[in-house]
């Protein structure tokens, strides 16, 4: 993505959960795009016939989408892999801590 260009003045934080989901709405001739956290949804659709900044912007955000799934399949491998060794050593009695080692 490119260098903002005016300055952030505030941040939405909306967190994934068993409330979180994606929908995508084919609405009359703009695709709509939702992201849906429970009470509150967040469309995102164009203003008007599809152009290709709609195109880029689009393609952005799938680029960003993709790196955010591989960042949480990374943290959920890891973590589910370090917990789960965690578990079995301390099953067998062997040192959970490196240093300990």
């Amino acid at each position: 993505m490119t260098r903002r260009r005016t300055p952030r003045r505030s941040v939405i934080r909306l967190t994934t959960g068993h409330t979180a989901r994606t929908l995508r709405h084919p609405y009359g001739r703009e695709p709509v795009l939702a992201l849906d956290f429970g009470a509150t949804s967040v469309l995102i659709t164009t203003t008007g016939p599809v152009t290709g900044e709609d195109l880029e912007f689009a393609r952005q955000l799938a680029r960003e989408a993709a790196r955010f799934a591989w960042l949480i399949e990374r943290a959920f491998y890891a973590t589910t892999y370090l917990t789960g060794r965690a578990v079995q050593q301390s099953a067998t009695g062997e040192a959970t801590d490196q240093t300990a080692a």
